[in-house]
């Protein structure tokens, strides 16, 4: 006759949701602590941190790329080439060159000094919004003497302009570009909505001016480079192709001298804005108080854990 095994079940190890609620019930006064612990320390952070303002500029291509000397040199190539000279195979990106020197630390920096943001970019904590003013860190910065102070090491707290460059990038500054329109978006942030305002309009003038500089340098570098091989031919030819080229390069010159938007058209213009963009308040309540009742949850059932784990072992000593 076979035997029958009947499943044997462990009801100690089941686990019962009568007793879970039962654990958490009796829990009940640690979980309101924890919840309203947090949520108490997240509205106190959320009404003490300072309001941050935000300003973007929305900005557009403001030229076509590949032509100019990209064109000539396909229709001269040739005959340049055999005066030693490469035209190259077309123009690079304008734009996207501009973007990236407008986030490298070389420009950034020179965009620091020229505008004087050191102390306004390092040392303000808080804007006073009834006088207008900034509110700066009497640790790092004496606004009555202008001064820089120094630390318990003996060492100043005056930036240097990787200090600035870093802070921008982290906590000032955001560029973005949509594929899809070509648009690109440049976003300051800062305690002060004026500021946040103003540093957004100066950078796009500032790098439509680096980017004029450095080209109109380069075409006038280019056409005494032309007109040095122009007097050194007698080639009909290659002087047409020297006054074709040269002429390509006055017009690149007067074509930026004539333009007040060099790379970057401004289609949305920067605007001191009225709400702050961060801290947002409600969500760091919110996540606050979530985080609390979490935490008291977890807490009941690590104790009641430990108070069933010991009356066990209690237990078996007992029996022992």
């Amino acid at each position: 006759m076979a035997e029958r095994v009947e499943p044997r079940y462990y009801p100690e190890e089941e686990i019962d949701i009568r007793e879970l609620f039962s654990t958490l019930w009796r829990g009940k006064w640690v979980i309101v602590a924890f919840t309203l612990l947090f949520s108490a320390a997240g509205i106190g952070y959320a009404m003490f941190s300072p309001n941050i303002y935000q300003s973007s500029v929305l900005v557009a291509p403001a030229q076509e790329e590949g032509g100019g000397l990209g064109g000539l040199a396909s229709q001269f190539g040739g005959l340049a080439s055999l005066a030693g000279i490469n035209l190259g195979g077309g123009s690079a990106n304008q734009t996207a060159i501009a973007k990236e020197v407008l986030k490298s630390r070389a420009f950034l920096a020179d965009f620091f000094r020229r505008h004087n943001m050191a102390v306004p970019l390092i040392a303000a904590e808080a804007w006073d919004e009834k006088s207008g003013e900034l509110v700066y860190d009497q640790n790092k910065y004496d606004p009555g003497r202008g001064e820089w102070l120094i630390d318990s090491d003996g060492e100043t707290h005056e930036p240097t302009d990787w200090d600035m460059v870093e802070a921008f990038r982290e906590d000032h500054f955001t560029v973005s570009e949509a594929k899809d329109a070509g648009m690109i978006t440049i976003r300051v942030k800062h305690y002060s909505p004026v500021l946040a305002k103003q540093w957004a309009e100066k950078l796009v003038h500032d790098i439509n001016e680096h980017m004029r500089k450095q080209d109109v340098e380069e075409a006038e570098a280019r056409i005494a480079y032309l007109e040095d091989k122009l007097s050194e031919t007698n080639i009909a030819g290659m002087q047409q192709v020297f006054y074709q080229l040269i002429e390509n390069e006055t017009r690149t010159v007067m074509l930026a001298n004539a333009q007040s938007e060099y790379i970057f058209k401004t289609v949305d213009p920067a605007v001191v804005p009225e709400d702050e963009a961060e801290p947002k308040r409600v969500l760091i309540i919110m996540v606050s108080t979530v985080l609390g009742g979490m935490l008291g949850v977890f807490v009941v059932f690590v104790s009641a854990f430990l108070r069933s784990d010991k009356y066990r072992t209690e237990e078996k000593t007992v029996v022992s």
